[in-house]
C-alpha cells in the first residue's frame, strides 16, 4: 500500500468539504471509499486520481463538471510559476501564434502551457495582499482565441494539403470546442492561482459555479436553461414518488381522539384500538399564476414545465401567464413538452399577455384574472404566483389577490429574488407577503423541495 504525499489527505478532506458546501450529498463512508480508491490508483497520474475520486463520490452524471473545476483547484495539474511580465513587456502576439500552432495540432500539454502563460502575463491585477490578483476574464478579453479560428483552419489546410481532405479531418465545430476547452484552461489556472492567494476552501464556495440545479434562475444563461430543461423529467419522478408517498399516508387519516376515548372504556381507559377519521378521497387542482416578463421568464418556464410533467398527481391542473395582461396557456404548455426550450417564445407568440405596453404589471394581471378566470378557483384548489412582484411603481391592486386567496384552498407566492431585495425600489413583495405565503426560490433546488412541501395532498 502506497504512502499518500504530504498533504494529499488535507487535500482530498477540503475537496470533498467544498463538494458538500456546492449540495452534494457525500457521507462518511464514501469520503473513505475516496482514500481506498486514491491508495489503489496511486499518487502519480493525477488523471487516474481524478477518475478514482469521480467513481467513488458522484451519484449524477450532472454533477461531473462541478466535480472537475474543484478537482483543479485541490490537485492543481501545474505548479505554481512566477508571476507575469508587466503588459509592455509580454508579447501578446508571439503567444497567440503559438497557441494557434497548439490549437491546429490539439497539443493538450502546450496548451496548458500557454493557459498558465497567458494568465502570468495578461491575468494580473492589483497590488494589496488581499485582491485576487488574477483575472481569466482579463486574460481572454486580451488575447482573444476565438479570433483565431481562420488562423487555425489554415494551419490545418496546409497540413493536410497532400493528405485527406481538410472537411473530413476537421470542422469547424472542432476548432470552436478546442478553443473553448482552451478558455477552460484559462479560467482554471486564474482559479488555481487566486487560490493560492485566498485559499482554496474560499474560491472552491465562492468562484466555482454549482451544479444546474443550483444556478440562480435570474443569472442563469442561455447554455444553462437548457441544462436545467434536462432535470425536469428526473426531478418530476422524484417530486411524483414523494407526493404518493404523502398520499398514502394522508389517506389512513389521522386519529380521532374522541371515537378512541370511548372505545378504551372497555379497556379501561387504555386507546388499544385507535380510531382514524378517513380522508375523503380525491386529488386536489393546481393553478399557476407565471410572470413571463424579462428575466423571471426562465423561473416561470421551468417551473411551468415541472408542473406539467406532474399533472398526473393532480385532477385538473390549469396555467395562466401574463406580463400585464392574463391569459390562458394550459393548452400551450401540454403541447411544449415536446420542445421545451422553444416554450418562452412559443407562450409569447400566442398567448395575448401584454397591452399598451410591455412591462409587467401585476396589479392588472391580478385584476383581470380575478374578473375573468375566478372559476379556475376553488375550496380544492392550490394557487402558485410565480414572479418578482416588481411592479413598475403601478398599483398593487391587493383587493385582486385577496379575492384569488379567499376562494383558493391554498395560495403561495414564489419569488426568484432573494429576500434581501423584497420591497425594494419597485418591488411590493412584503406587501403582497402580508395576504398570502411568500417564498423564496431562487434554484431547482429550492424549487424541488417548496414543490415537496407546499403541494396539497
Amino acid at each position: 500500500m502506497s504512502t499518500p504525499p504530504a498533504g494529499v489527505p488535507d487535500r482530498l478532506t477540503g475537496l470533498v468539504h467544498a463538494l458538500r458546501a456546492h449540495g452534494l450529498s457525500i457521507g462518511t463512508g464514501e469520503s473513505v471509499d475516496a482514500g481506498h480508491a486514491l491508495e489503489a490508483v496511486g499518487f502519480t497520474d493525477r488523471d487516474r486520481m481524478r477518475e478514482a475520486l469521480a467513481a467513488t463520490l458522484l451519484h449524477k452524471e450532472g454533477q461531473r463538471a462541478l466535480f472537475d473545476r474543484v478537482f483543479d483547484l485541490y490537485f492543481p495539474l501545474t505548479p505554481e510559476r512566477a508571476e507575469g511580465a508587466a503588459d509592455g513587456e509580454f508579447d501578446t502576439a508571439a503567444l497567440r501564434e503559438q497557441l494557434a500552432a497548439a490549437l491546429a495540432a490539439d497539443d493538450r500539454p502546450a496548451l496548458t502551457q500557454l493557459a498558465g502563460d497567458a494568465v502570468g502575463g495578461l491575468g494580473g491585477y492589483g497590488s494589496a495582499p488581499d485582491s485576487d490578483g488574477w483575472s481569466s476574464y482579463q486574460t481572454l478579453a486580451r488575447l482573444r482565441p476565438e479570433t483565431l479560428l481562420a488562423r487555425v483552419r489554415a494551419m490545418l489546410r496546409e497540413s493536410a494539403a497532400d493528405g485527406p481532405d481538410f472537411t473530413d479531418r476537421l470542422t469547424d465545430d472542432e476548432i470552436r470546442r478546442r478553443i473553448e476547452a482552451f478558455r477552460e484552461r484559462v479560467r482554471t489556472e486564474a482559479r488555481r492561482r487566486v487560490a493560492e492567494r485566498q485559499g482554496r476552501d474560499r474560491v472552491a464556495r465562492r468562484a466555482v459555479a454549482g451544479t444546474a440545479d443550483s444556478v440562480d434562475f435570474l443569472l442563469a444563461g442561455r447554455a444553462q436553461l437548457d441544462e436545467l430543461r434536462t432535470t425536469v423529467r428526473p426531478l418530476a419522478r422524484k417530486l411524483a414518488t414523494r407526493l404518493a408517498a404523502r398520499r398514502r399516508r394522508a389517506a389512513r387519516g389521522q386519529i380521532d381522539l374522541r371515537r378512541t376515548l370511548r372505545g378504551s372504556l372497555s379497556t379501561g381507559g387504555v386507546p388499544m384500538r385507535p380510531v382514524l377519521r378517513r380522508r375523503r378521497p380525491g386529488r386536489p387542482e393546481l393553478v399557476l399564476l407565471c410572470d413571463v416578463s424579462g428575466s423571471v421568464a426562465g423561473f416561470a418556464n421551468f417551473t411551468m414545465l415541472l408542473v406539467q410533467a406532474l399533472h398526473d398527481q393532480f385532477s385538473r391542473v390549469r396555467v395562466f401567464a401574463f406580463v400585464n395582461r392574463v391569459d390562458e396557456v394550459t393548452d400551450l404548455i401540454a403541447r411544449g413538452a415536446a420542445d421545451p426550450a422553444g416554450l418562452g417564445a412559443r407562450i409569447i407568440d400566442e398567448a395575448e399577455l401584454t397591452g399598451w405596453h410591455g412591462q409587467s404589471d401585476y396589479g392588472t394581471a391580478l385584476g383581470e384574472f380575478a374578473e375573468r378566470y375566478a372559476d379556475a378557483v376553488g375550496p380544492r384548489t392550490a394557487v402558485f404566483v410565480l414572479g418578482d412582484a416588481r411592479t413598475n411603481m403601478s398599483d398593487p391592486n391587493l383587493p385582486a389577490l385577496k379575492l384569488i386567496a379567499d376562494r383558493a384552498r391554498r395560495i403561495y407566492w414564489l419569488n426568484p429574488e432573494q429576500p434581501s431585495l423584497w420591497s425594494t425600489g419597485d418591488s411590493v413583495a412584503l406587501t403582497y407577503a402580508e395576504l398570502v405565503e411568500m417564498h423564496p426560490c431562487r434554484n431547482a433546488r429550492q424549487l424541488g423541495e417548496l414543490i415537496g412541501r407546499l403541494l396539497p395532498v
